[in-house]
């Protein structure tokens, strides 16, 4: 059965403050699991830490932008992608277009397009032409690969 797994990396500067760095990434992915190191932070959940960004999309209005990064990094069932620290500790989602000189918040998505679907659906007008719930998602890539 396919599982869908977050992963998120992020260096932490000499120059940063840790729980700086914890609370961006708690901002966007609240429930993570941390491996808290002086030097660098390791989170690793399932899909339902995925809530948050998925809302954060839509109230940013950033579903096409989303989907074009997403879809642009997809390899096999995985998708990585990076995100501003700063803005990620202001509850801001934002895709940096290279390795930021802080360092961004790498993000690895395991579990296929589907998975973009959900969180960056295709748009008309910038309005989600179909929306599908996690659990849909979660119960579809369960009988399709079982």
């Amino acid at each position: 059965m396919r599982t869908i797994e977050v992963s998120v990396y992020s260096p932490v500067r000499p120059t940063e403050c840790v729980e700086k760095v914890v609370s961006a990434i708690e901002k966007i992915f609240p429930g993570l699991i941390m491996d808290i190191r002086e030097d660098r932070i390791l989170a690793y959940d399932g899909p339902e830490s995925l809530q948050t960004f998925h809302k954060l999309l839509r109230s940013q209005q950033i579903l096409d932008t989303a989907r074009s990064v997403m879809l642009g990094s997809l390899v096999g069932d995985s998708v990585q992608f990076q995100l501003n620290k700063q803005a990620a500790f202001m509850g801001k989602v934002s895709f940096p277009p290279e390795e930021e000189p802080l360092g961004s918040v790498h993000v690895k998505i395991t579990g296929g397009r589907r998975v973009i679907d959900w969180l960056a659906p295709q748009t008309e007008k910038g309005v989600p032409i179909k929306e599908i719930e996690l659990d849909e998602l979660i119960e579809i890539d369960g009988d399709k690969d079982v």
